[in-house]
């Protein structure tokens, strides 16, 4: 792969890495969620709107999904056939942020999924697919990073 023939990127992945996990944080701000460390800037007094899953307009719900999907899929995929980046990913509390993540929301975005009323019944149908594939993906990719950074080197 690229990274034997290049190991500098192993440091331009360390670098790009806080990108990566501020795309988790964007969703939870677009949510209304907030995350543990989340943002070390303080909030604007205007930026304060209750804007949750529940409430948004359903094209921004759908894009929020979409991005979220889209997100898991390919650093599922990345790990998938990389797995030797597991351990920078991990250096930056990857399965931390992670978690958190997907426990604050998820549940609200399966719920408010859930709750909306759709014109369309093929629109709740997309939705529900891709919070569930996104869902599973991210448990994939925990899976894959603890196997990585915690497991093999206790059987290796």
């Amino acid at each position: 792969n690229i990274f034997t023939w290049q190991p500098s990127y192993f440091s331009d992945l360390d670098e790009t890495l806080p990108t990566v996990l501020q795309v988790f944080n964007n969703i939870l701000h677009k949510c209304g969620l907030q995350c543990e460390g989340a943002s070390a800037e303080p909030q604007k007094l205007e930026e304060r709107v209750n804007v949750t899953p529940g409430n948004m307009p359903l094209q921004e719900l759908k894009d929020i999904v979409l991005y979220l999907c889209d997100t898991c899929t390919t650093l599922w995929a990345f790990l998938d056939v990389f797995p030797l980046a597991c351990q920078t990913f991990q250096k930056h509390e990857f399965c931390y942020r992670l978690a958190s993540f997907y426990e604050l929301a998820i549940p609200e975005l399966e719920s408010a999924i859930k709750k909306r009323r759709y014109e369309d019944n093929s629109v709740f149908a997309d939705l529900w697919r891709r919070i569930s594939h996104s869902r599973k993906k991210m448990i994939e990719t925990f899976h894959i990073v603890i196997n990585q950074v915690c497991l093999q080197p206790i059987l290796e």
